[in-house]
């Protein structure tokens, strides 16, 4: 059985350097859609050949002299000639698992496995939506929206063919305590004084269904799209999360009170924050539980992603889920990057002990992963841990981590911006070029290094791709009939689903108090 891969169809010139010519599996076959430039190009600017072969991929950097990059690029040639996707991805439905780590990953790390790379890719890529769909911009009324509704969420991005549907958008409240995490607009009048879209809830089609072996519930979380002023505002304070709710027996697991603020802050007076983000997963997922494995008899897997903030949020929305038993003891996974810390050593151990599972991609020279907890940490001797244990300041990261170190890619510049450490596209260039420690960086899957600069500066300057590139056609304006620029109206926003209530009803949530 073979599996349909992921293309993006490449963001350079058709004969540009970095533009393979193998294009890359993974598991749907997607090119994006041409509606990110500000205007339409007159023509199409190609590298010089070489007219001896036109058809090598190392030809076309003849006439590039003395190019750093050549060699890695050559390299990267050869491993897609040794890298057989097809094979790989057929062991996928016997392998998925293993891939969510039932053995922790032993032995999948370093050297990387190959499906597990295309997969960390291919949930990173869900994660990446969160950003490439929000509306940050202040002058429009629609800030801190999704740009496009649920149902053409994913063929508006690109993801016609990913094998997924979006059931439902995520929303949160604002919370005094994380500040920088939400984006308003000007405008006084706006969709929602307080609100702010978060992420979403997909699953897996049939046909998808057939190809991974099992029905895949994803829940992506979306993290701030501030540089990192956030991390100014985490407090370092621990909350018991049986304190919001969470039937946690054990009062001393606590998480950062910021985190487990915006996940379960609410506010009835605005009908997009009436229900919690912690309302609106367990009710999604209860219904999808449901429907799936409890009528139909499917496996079922939880697939939660996220990056920076939104790891957090995947990491305790992972966590409340078997807490609370909405999983039905189906798999529950976290593949999370460049997260920071979430909670206190016992937290750690109530985690591991439910049996769930996660995996953090971080950059060694990223600080996110390093806060809160910066002094007493995971890092610390055991006996200090256990000294500090009642302090508020005491973290320990969950799961297992796969790092990576962006001074590895030639593609990538120094730079002393520490957003760019943080970036997600990065993350995923990071993830295509690893091979494992001391492994040399070479490119497996054909990902478009030009992603890296969609929201960064982070690529060489000698290969031509500006930086900040992503961006509507004319930032979304339009012009109307009287020959005016304008918004155009937005038909509707989601929405909560009309059976939120009846299935927190089930769960138990008393939502008339």
């Amino acid at each position: 059985m073979a599996i349909p891969f992921l293309k993006f169809t490449p963001l350079l010139p058709l004969h540009h350097p970095l533009r393979p010519l193998h294009p890359s599996p993974s598991l749907f076959p997607f090119p994006p859609k041409p509606h990110l430039l500000l205007r339409k190009p007159n023509h199409v600017h190609r590298f010089k050949a070489n007219t001896k072969d036109n058809s090598s991929l190392t030809s076309l950097l003849s006439d590039l002299q003395d190019d750093p990059i050549k060699a890695d690029v050559e390299a990267a040639e050869e491993v897609k000639t040794r890298f057989s996707p097809p094979s790989l991805q057929d062991n996928l439905p016997s392998r998925w698992l293993e891939i969510h780590g039932s053995e922790n990953w032993s032995g999948l790390l370093d050297p990387i496995d190959p499906l597990l790379r295309s997969e960390l890719i291919r949930y990173g890529n869900f994660t990446q939506a969160t950003y490439d769909a929000f509306d940050s911009d202040p002058f429009s009324r629609y800030c801190g929206t999704s740009k496009y509704p649920r149902r053409r969420f994913l063929s508006s991005l690109g993801m016609d063919s990913c094998g997924y549907e979006v059931t439902r958008f995520l929303y949160a409240t604002s919370n005094i305590k994380l500040p920088n995490f939400f984006i308003r607009s000007h405008q006084d009048k706006t969709w929602s004084e307080k609100g702010n879209w978060i992420g979403y809830v997909a699953v897996s089609s049939d046909a998808t269904t057939a190809l991974l072996g099992r029905r895949d519930i994803i829940v992506a979380w979306r993290g701030t799209i501030t540089k990192l002023e956030w991390i100014a505002d985490l407090m370092d304070f621990l909350r018991p999360v049986s304190s919001v709710g969470i039937p946690c027996p054990d009062p001393d697991v606590k998480v950062e009170s910021g985190f487990v603020d915006l996940y379960t802050d609410k506010d009835t007076s605005c009908p997009f924050c009436k229900y919690s983000a912690r309302e609106q997963v367990l009710a999604e997922v209860t219904k999808l539980i449901d429907h799936y494995a409890v009528n139909n008899g499917e496996e079922v897997s939880i697939s939660v992603t996220g990056h920076s903030l939104g790891s957090a949020l995947a990491m305790l929305s992972a966590y409340d889920l078997v807490e609370s038993k909405v999983n039905r003891g189906k798999t529950v996974c976290v593949f999370s990057f460049a997260g920071p810390r979430v909670g206190n050593r016992k937290f750690k151990k109530r985690f591991d002990g439910l049996g769930l599972k996660a995996l953090r991609v971080v950059n060694i020279h990223d600080k996110v992963p390093k806060v809160p907890g910066f002094f007493i940490n995971e890092a610390v001797p055991k006996f200090v841990q256990k000294l500090a244990d009642g302090l508020p300041w005491s973290y320990t990261h969950v799961g297992v981590e796969l790092e990576l170190d962006h001074n590895n890619s030639p593609f990538l510049k120094e730079t002393l911006d520490i957003s760019c450490y943080h970036n997600l596209e990065a993350h995923l260039h990071l993830l295509d070029g690893y091979h494992g420690k001391g492994h040399k960086f070479e490119l497996a899957t054909g990902r478009d290094p030009a992603l890296v600069n969609k929201s960064a500066d982070f690529l060489e300057n000698r290969l031509m791709i500006p930086p900040y590139w992503r961006q509507d056609l004319n930032k979304g304006m339009v012009k109307t009939e009287d020959d005016r620029w304008a918004q155009p109206e937005r038909l509707k926003i989601d929405e909560h689903p009309p059976d939120t209530h009846h299935h927190l009803t089930k769960l138990g949530f008393n939502l008339d108090k």
